[in-house]
């Protein structure tokens, strides 16, 4: 049946699915077999899509006509779109900035890594380039998946050209901890352009855990289960572990050529037992360290000389960068040290393969091997592991996985170990070769139902459907923005109104926060919305704050306005000189005082402000991982020391105010609420302190929230500017 969805799913990756070559001056197509291309390829062919990558041939290559001719057939055939790089973009874009940049940084390699601004500005050059090219075919309702860390720069690009796109972005390699991270000197261009998206995806939850902790320590945004506000978006940061076509590798060895494989390497191998090693050659990869555990193997178990072979694969790799160069240099002559030192006459302890195998090859080696030997030094996730246990079936085999592969969290059942223990892994080559064959299939029938399950199809699907539930999500809130006619209708009701009042917050709604509460004085464009506010004598403007009575005095004592200070302890009506206080007590703060002070002491970068009726920890400035842990602690004791003492915890945006219960902001509201009939109300506030005055309005007041998120208010507004621009709005409306 005809897909009739006029709605597009754009996918961008830095490869296309399509292998371009020039052979003899034509252009020549080959399906890729990649991961990501058989993941996407059930979810790309059901839906109107197209897919925008590199066609991996460089411009300067093709002639005008080879350049036509490829385009053309990519989109005809293919429904691709190439983007057209350079030789200078494929060398300081790809082979520079991501693969000597990005991908060993991510990888845990530090001293691998080349910080060099051309690099960077040839990086952010290419994903404008991406950029333009997905603005050719993006529409407002289409769908763009963004994959991998060549292109962490383009959902903010995009989102900067299309506010309202769905756009998602997958990171098929690590991200590291903060501690690496913030070695990037571009470290907040990467953050800001991976925000851009409203899914993020990662293989494993801890790589999520040091995304949403280096957007927190660099940009300072926290995050409630894996979700951000960010200015007036919701960003979700998720797990996605990716599968692999499960039934291919598990009904591989059932097809006639895999069959014939199969029996060729049975008779080369005798009866002897296989361990295979599969990897493209990376110096992630480990590969080097593996050898030397199987050298202290054959060293420490003489008893399995001419009765073990290890078949080693490196798929050759970014042959010409140095780095890799290097290794393949050092494989060499490893691969001819063990071979010279344990082989003999009719017994080579490591085959060794240098080139990438077709499938049924590789399907033959999973068939034959009796352990599969995969201990990345750091791996995204690992397909291999995946595709071994697959293909496996009822016949038993180890896989020995290191506990720093992502796929490791899937198969825990694996034999786990720590590639960097040479010792460790010699020993579970031992563990492997005397496990029972009922252990086995045991062990393999636990990983092989959960990776059947969560195939990559599922995979794909999953992700978009998240995104699908994300991007409604950002909908609804939305739907509650004050735009539009629901803004018209305020203006309106304002101007015929006769009786007004305007509860307006302060802190986060009328200025925006600071590292010193002290340092948010108002600025004059501020004092003029209000005096422009307060001098209509159809109006009753209250600011109702947390702030402390000489604060607000000082401020704002000179304009006719109430005021509101420490959240409803200190009340001044409009043109009354004195504030009324409410009868408090406040021996307790002589027991709470030490408290706060022990953990400011403990929390760098935290301080203690007093009022008279209250005392408030402030930790804008403190790092914000000890913070969480602290605040947690210091609810925790507060709340069991003040059980008897009629004290209440009030927390809001980064700070805990411990204050007399029964105190409030809407307690305040109401001194002004009852006794009048006002025509008009509003109330403006950004944070759980105002949900109190939102609850005590009337059902036909216009109550409004300053950001996104869960609450109380009718309305929603973006954030500072948006509040000011409202009420300056407001304000030179005349009848």
């Amino acid at each position: 049946m005809e897909n009739t969805d006029t709605r597009r799913l754009i996918i961008v990756s830095n490869r296309l699915p399509v292998t371009v070559e020039k052979k003899k001056g034509q252009i020549v197509f080959k399906q890729s077999v990649g991961g990501l291309a058989t993941g996407l390829n059930s979810v790309y062919q059901s839906k109107n899509s197209l897919w925008i990558g590199w066609c991996g041939l460089a411009r300067d290559s093709l002639s005008a006509q080879n350049q036509e001719e490829m385009t053309s057939s990519l989109m005809r055939d293919f429904q691709s779109c190439p983007v057209s790089l350079s030789r200078k973009d494929i060398k300081l874009f790809y082979h520079g900035f991501s693969n000597r940049t990005v991908w060993p940084l991510f990888h845990y390699f530090p001293n691998y890594t080349v910080y060099d601004r051309n690099l960077w500005e040839a990086y952010e050059r290419v994903n404008i380039k991406f950029r333009d090219e997905v603005l050719k075919s993006a529409g407002p309702e289409d769908t763009v998946w963004i994959h991998d860390y060549q292109l962490m720069l383009l959902p903010r690009l995009i989102r900067e050209r299309l506010p309202e796109a769905k756009i998602g972005f997958f990171l098929h390699i690590p991200f590291p901890s903060f501690e690496i991270f913030r070695l990037l000197p571009w470290r907040e261009e990467i953050l800001r352009g991976l925000l851009g998206a409203d899914l993020v995806g990662f293989h494993t939850y801890d790589y999520v855990r040091h995304f949403l902790s280096s957007v927190r320590r660099i940009l300072g945004y926290d995050h409630t289960l894996g979700q951000l506000l960010i200015e007036n978006r919701i960003v979700k940061a998720e797990v996605f572990p990716m599968g692999i076509d499960y039934e291919k590798y598990a009904h591989a060895g059932e097809t006639p050529k895999v069959k014939r494989e199969v029996e060729k390497l049975k008779k080369k191998l005798g009866s002897r037992k296989t361990i295979i090693s599969i990897d493209r050659l990376d110096y992630t990869k480990g590969i080097l360290r593996r050898l030397a555990a199987f050298d202290h193997f054959l060293k420490t178990n003489p008893s399995c000389h001419n009765n073990v072979t290890l078949i080693l694969v490196a798929v050759p790799s970014r042959t010409g960068v140095e780095t890799y160069a290097q290794l393949k240099k050092e494989l060499d002559e490893q691969v001819g040290r063990i071979n010279g030192k344990y082989g003999t006459m009719g017994w080579i302890p490591v085959w060794y393969l240098y080139r990438s195998l077709p499938f049924n090859t590789l399907a033959s080696l999973y068939s034959v091997a009796d352990i599969a030997l995969v201990t990345p030094l750091r791996d995204g996730m690992n397909l291999v592991a995946k595709e071994y246990i697959a293909a496996r079936g009822k016949s038993g085999g180890v896989l020995i996985l290191s506990g720093l592969a992502g796929a490791v969290h899937e198969l825990s059942e694996a034999v786990v170990v720590n590639p960097n223990n040479i010792e460790q892994v010699a020993f579970s080559i031992v563990r492997a070769l005397q496990m029972p064959l009922d252990e086995q299939i045991e062990r393999n029938r636990a990983m092989q139902n959960r990776i059947r399950r969560y195939n990559v199809e599922r995979w794909a699907v999953d992700f978009l459907e998240r995104l699908e539930v994300v991007y409604e999500q950002q909908k609804e809130l939305y739907v509650r923005k004050l735009t539009g006619s629901a803004r018209k209708k305020l203006l309106h009701d304002y101007c015929t109104a006769e009786k007004r009042l305007l509860l307006l917050d302060y802190d986060g709604t009328l200025v925006r926060f600071v590292s010193k509460p002290q340092k948010a004085k108002p600025d004059h464009e501020l004092l003029s919305i209000i005096e422009e506010l307060a001098g209509d004598k159809k109006n009753e403007v209250v600011i109702i704050s947390g702030r402390d009575r000489e604060t607000l005095t000082m401020w704002f004592g000179n304009l006719d306005v109430g005021l509101v200070a420490e959240h409803g302890v200190w009340i001044r009506e409009r043109g009354h000189g004195e504030i009324e206080m409410e009868v408090l007590r406040e021996e307790w703060k002589e027991a709470i005082r030490p408290v706060l002070e022990l953990y400011m002491d403990r929390t760098p970068g935290s301080l203690i402000e007093e009022k008279p009726y209250s005392l408030a920890w402030h930790y804008r400035m403190a790092d914000p991982d000890l913070a969480s842990v602290r605040i947690t602690e210091l609810r925790e004791t507060l709340l069991n020391l003040t059980e008897n003492m009629n004290i209440g915890l009030l927390e809001g945006n980064k700070v805990m105010e411990v204050r007399t219960a029964g105190v409030n902001k809407g307690r305040a509201a109401m001194h002004w609420l009852s006794g009048t009939d006002w025509d008009f109300v509003t109330a403006i506030g950004d944070d759980v302190t105002d949900e109190d005055t939102f609850e005590v309005l009337p059902s036909d007041a216009y109550s409004i929230k300053i950001g996104l998120g869960a609450t109380k208010a009718h309305y929603s507004l973006l954030d500072v500017d948006d509040a000011r621009n409202l009420l300056a709005e407001i304000a030179g409306e005349k009848i």
